[in-house]
């Protein structure tokens, strides 16, 4: 289970992440919003851990601008004693949980896991853009009715978009879901991929568009000729 950690306090950090580790975890840690951004956009996270105050930003303001964005990993926010105000807000800007300081390593691991077993049965229920379909339990894509053929490459492409829900995919993110990271493929490689994704998608009622700063967002068409 790969986690972020974003928490400030360096003693706090270094305890949480040698016990995530010794839980058999994969915890990365973010000391500020800006380096939580950065991780963020290029390693896809199974469960957040994040502190509010934040040396560079408030953690709800981070939260709140992750989820307008359409990212959409569990987020567990950890409080003061008695912040009421927090969970509120909280709970308006997308975040999944809470837990207030201090509290025992013990109970935040099975939070976590908790959090991520209801985010994996939500993610394996059938996903569907126009008349495009995908079933992660089988993994197939079916256009119109009929199985899409699809490289390995376009396939975790085309998964990674559908699984956004209409909301934008930033390159960085889509390209780190298509190349592993040892692979030497350039920056732009992933353009390659979408345009052969494109053809194939092409007369149906679904398109992947791009939207300028923000990346790229599968769409369905109203009134678009069906698929031949």
């Amino acid at each position: 289970m790969r986690i972020l950690l974003v928490e400030d306090e360096l003693e706090m950090a270094s305890w949480l992440m040698r016990g995530l580790k010794q839980g058999s975890l994969v915890p990365d840690h973010a000391p500020d919003a800006a380096t939580a951004e950065a991780l963020i956009a290029r390693t896809d996270y199974d469960v957040v851990v994040l502190d509010l105050r934040l040396p560079d930003r408030h953690g709800l303001d981070l939260l709140g601008e992750l989820r307008e964005q359409g990212w959409r990993t569990p987020v567990l926010v950890l409080t003061a004693q008695g912040s009421v105000q927090d969970r509120v807000r909280g709970l308006k800007v997308g975040a999944d949980d809470f837990l207030t300081k201090p509290f025992a390593l013990e109970e935040l691991e099975a939070r976590l896991a908790a959090l991520v077993r209801r985010s994996r049965a939500h993610a394996h229920q059938p996903l569907q853009c126009g008349s495009l379909s995908f079933d992660p339990d089988s993994g197939a894509f079916l256009l119109g009715g009929r199985v899409v053929a699809l490289t390995p490459r376009e396939h975790a492409a085309l998964s990674a978009l559908v699984a956004r829900g209409g909301t934008p995919l930033a390159k960085v993110q889509l390209a780190s879901k298509v190349f592993p990271q040892q692979s030497q493929a350039g920056p732009d490689a992933i353009e390659l991929v979408l345009h052969r994704l494109r053809r194939k998608l092409a007369g149906s009622d679904v398109r992947i568009i791009t939207i300028r700063g923000l990346g790229y967002m599968l769409e369905a068409v109203a009134n678009a000729p069906a698929d031949s």
